[in-house]
């Protein structure tokens, strides 16, 4: 049997007969047809981070300082700045870099507020 007549005997195939005939292979030959998948997904997991989400925690004991601190860093009115201080946990700013993010965190730390980098 050359290798077409086994891809078009495949092909024919429903996905029942399909599955069945993918695990006598996995206990014949005592290999699982996930591995490569599950190294592809770890190889994929390893990549390095490379745009954030800063999160507001809290606003802590220095609320005025902190609605300055967002104003400043999103440009927003002082009443969209008064509502996402008011609804934390909220982001601030999504889809930054790692540098503007961690930037972000200590201005809005130094303001008095809790943040988190997602």
């Amino acid at each position: 049997m050359t290798k077409e007549e086994i891809m078009e005997a495949i092909e024919n195939m429903t996905v029942l007969e399909l599955s069945e005939l993918v695990k006598a292979m996995e206990d014949k030959f005592g290999v699982s047809a996930a591995a490569p998948v599950a190294v592809a997904a770890a190889g994929a997991a390893a990549e390095e981070k490379t745009e954030f989400t800063v999160v507001l925690s809290a606003v802590g004991d220095k609320k005025i300082n902190v609605i300055k601190a967002v104003r400043e860093a999103t440009g927003l009115g002082l009443k969209e700045a008064k509502a996402l201080v008011d609804g934390a946990p909220a982001p601030v700013k999504e889809n930054v870099s790692k540098a503007d993010a961690d930037a972000l965190k200590a201005k809005l730390e130094e303001a008095g507020a809790t943040v988190e980098l997602k």
